[in-house]
């Protein structure tokens, strides 16, 4: 049974919503894949459900639900306005806002009881100033970085910053948190190494403080559970993905993620072209002899990049396709020249199952020499999506 569809775009009265194209997220595929990861972690460590980015594109609301039916009580985001639209949701637990805040938004972390991810004094001194004068007391988990050389502090600089923020009132540290640049790939000497750091300072400011400790990603989840710590925070595994991409081999814990998101789409006009036709912008492509064409209304707006132009390849009566010429804007070509019966109308997958044959976000990213992720959220969030249980 499909659940309503949350669009942000204004409705326009009278009008069939439905675009050509279309995202459908599997629900129970997102509960499946949040098992395998809560079965790795064990009874003990809980997993942070990270749906930052919209939930790397399959919904961040839908998706937060369908991850606390299966029993989830914390997720991570990125901005604060994520955590407020979770909350006014109706999402319960813990959410952590790990990319920082506005001043001038400080009140929300208050008022929607969210857990802010700090990197700096000055933040740690407004929290401190705004928490006096409500009256309240906040926690803070403190961004610590033990190799990846993006946001939080480096070791040698933690001890300075923990003493000055224990004197703040209204500050209270409920933990320590880092992030690993290689733990999707299986024994990564850089992930053994930022470990030791990171364990080593938990230790210390667990002694004097208490609080939490995490660092496992989707990657050290799969590759390192000795990493795990206090709760482990997946990404791309809940959505049926290995961060390492292909490269995983036979890891048997990733061949049991299910991917969540596909995305079909329909032939809108199908035509034959004599030999010599050119065809869409520029005539990158030429036909060498008469060749049966179809139109398709997804381009790179769409998400589906520019790159694919002469070298993608979709599903269509359960074969793959090549495309033809350049990608448009809202229209994309592709050869069916053999295949029986193609009309307008007939479903072609993007990205999915048909028949026999599948195309992943992982056959996209080769495409566009990037990885599963970017794939995810450029289809997921630029087109509609319906969720399907």
């Amino acid at each position: 049974m499909a659940e309503a569809v949350i669009s942000p775009t204004p409705v326009v009265t009278g009008m069939n919503e439905k675009s050509f194209n279309c995202i459908r997220v599997s629900s129970s595929a997102l509960q499946h894949n949040y098992t395998v990861i809560k079965n790795l972690a064990g009874t003990d460590v809980p997993v942070m459900a990270m749906v930052k980015a919209d939930a790397y594109g399959h919904g961040m609301v839908m998706a937060a639900r369908a991850f606390a039916r299966a029993g989830c009580g914390t997720f991570g985001v990125a901005e604060l306005r994520e955590a407020v639209i979770l909350r006014e949701a109706g999402i319960k637990g813990a959410i952590y806002v790990t990319l920082g805040f506005l001043p001038e938004d400080i009140e929300l972390l208050f008022r929607y009881d969210l857990i802010p991810v700090i990197y700096t004094y000055e933040t740690a001194r407004l929290l401190a100033d705004k928490a006096t004068a409500l009256g309240q007391e906040i926690g803070v988990h403190i961004k610590i970085d033990s190799g990846m050389s993006r946001l939080g502090w480096l070791p040698d600089e933690l001890p300075g910053f923990v003493a000055g923020i224990a004197t703040l009132p209204g500050i209270r540290i409920a933990g320590m948190m880092s992030h690993f640049p290689e733990a999707d790939i299986s024994g990564s000497a850089s992930t053994a190494r930022g470990y030791q750091i990171f364990s080593e300072v938990c230790r210390e400011i667990k002694s004097r403080f208490g609080g939490i400790c995490h660092i496992a990603n989707s990657g050290a989840v799969l590759n390192f559970p000795a990493s795990y710590c206090d709760i482990v925070r997946s990404g791309i595994a809940l959505y049926g993905y290995h961060p390492a991409g292909r490269s995983v081999g036979d890891d048997k814990n990733a061949a049991n993620l299910i991917p969540a998101m596909s995305f079909v789409t329909r032939i809108m006009q199908v035509k034959t072209l004599p030999a010599g036709s050119g065809v869409s912008y520029g005539h990158t492509y030429r036909a060498e002899g008469p060749i049966t064409l179809a139109v398709l209304p997804v381009g790179y707006e769409d998400g589906f990049s520019r790159l694919f132009s002469n070298r993608g390849q979709v599903l269509i009566h359960g074969r793959r396709v090549p495309v033809l010429g350049r990608v448009c804007m809202n229209m994309c070509m592709v050869d069916v020249t053999g295949i029986e019966d193609v009309r307008a109308g007939d479903e072609v997958v993007v990205m999915g199952r048909q028949g026999s044959e599948v195309i992943s976000a992982e056959d996209l990213a080769e495409g566009m020499t990037s990885i599963s992720y970017e794939v995810l959220c450029l289809l997921g969030n630029n087109n509609q999506r319906e969720y399907i249980e």
